[in-house]
């Protein structure tokens, strides 16, 4: 007779505590205090419990000790920035920032649905996350998160709601676009119109305000003639280019309201046999990469790059962060 083969395909059970106390010779609860760092232990007794534990492949429930230690070293991250423009290097950020602690984030799409949100933070606050972090696509006020009784800690990161006591973390979309102004008059530019998105989006208001500060600093007349208002894209940016070129008064220069709309211009501006910047020279808003890459002088949006790392780390040190990585 005919001994039946092993099955190789049939997975062991994960090993329990039991097992590496069993495999070490020590109780239970040493090995309890020895994983988590707690009580009067030899480091002999430490090291082999550790080791046992390695070698046994044991993972200690998550559940289990976020109970004990009233913790769960995990930050939910809700976005409603579909395209991950933003929200990706605010991810980036958060999570350079919380590694050394060794703290995990769970990202929630919530797509502008507000059942969808709520269904999000309800999942998360089963879960127990220490803090959650709001990000969308745009910085226009919202309404504040649905948490009931909890006291967890909220960061809105490009994002903001009216609550004054609220932590909001902003790009200075006025600042950055009276530096394209200032950039685009300090070459010499005196004829300079503005190409942007939609009006209903606060980002817009704040950008068209902030470059009409320069003009107005360097006594240059606001040509209301010279704004033109259209979508987040580059077809508006290809139309409101040929759109400039009609103007009785021929621009020098254009500030786009975004990246997406200034690569639309340029490439209409050179259907038309423009050259840029040499007869039109074009700044564009938000450090897209795409167009960042081109040869077009960018004034950086302060929520990119390092500046979006070091904001990240910032809220979280002063807010999210308190206690955790004690």
């Amino acid at each position: 007779m005919n001994a039946r083969p092993a099955r190789s395909g049939v997975r062991k059970s994960p090993a329990t505590i039991w097992d590496v106390a069993r495999a070490a010779g020590v109780s239970v609860g040493t090995v309890s205090k020895a994983l988590n760092g707690r009580g009067q232990l030899r480091e002999e007794t430490r090291t082999l419990v550790r080791s046992t534990a390695e070698r046994l492949g044991f993972r200690p429930n998550d559940l289990a000790q976020s109970l004990l230690r009233k913790r769960s070293f995990t930050v939910g991250l809700i976005s409603t920035d579909a395209y991950g423009r933003f929200s990706i290097p605010v991810l980036e950020g958060i999570e350079s920032a919380l590694e050394p602690a060794r703290i995990s984030v769970f990202l929630c799409s919530a797509a502008d649905d507000p059942a969808r949100e709520q269904q999000h933070i309800d999942s998360l606050m089963a879960k127990r996350v220490d803090g959650i972090i709001v990000t969308g696509r745009r910085t226009d006020k919202r309404p504040a998160l649905a948490l009931g009784k909890a006291s967890v800690p909220v960061l809105y990161a490009f994002a903001q709601v009216a609550d004054r006591n609220a932590l909001c973390l902003l790009p200075d979309d006025f600042g950055g676009a009276e530096l394209a102004g200032e950039h685009l008059i300090g070459l010499g530019r005196r004829r300079i119109a503005h190409v942007t998105g939609p009006e209903d989006f606060e980002a817009v208001r704040q950008r068209r305000d902030g470059f009409r500060r320069a003009l107005k600093t360097h006594r240059h007349t606001w040509r209301p003639e010279r704004v033109l208002v259209g979508q987040w894209s580059e077809a508006w940016g290809r139309e409101a280019a040929a759109w400039v070129l009609t103007l009785p008064e021929r621009v020098d220069a254009i500030f786009c309201g975004s990246d997406q709309i200034a690569r639309g211009v340029v490439d209409g501006l050179r259907d038309e046999g423009v050259h840029v910047p040499d007869d039109i020279a074009v700044v564009g808003f938000d450090n897209w990469e795409i167009i960042a890459s081109d040869r077009i002088n960018q004034e950086r949006q302060a929520l990119q790059s390092r500046l979006n790392f070091a904001t990240s780390q910032a809220a979280w040190e002063h807010s999210l962060g308190k206690g955790l990585t004690e």
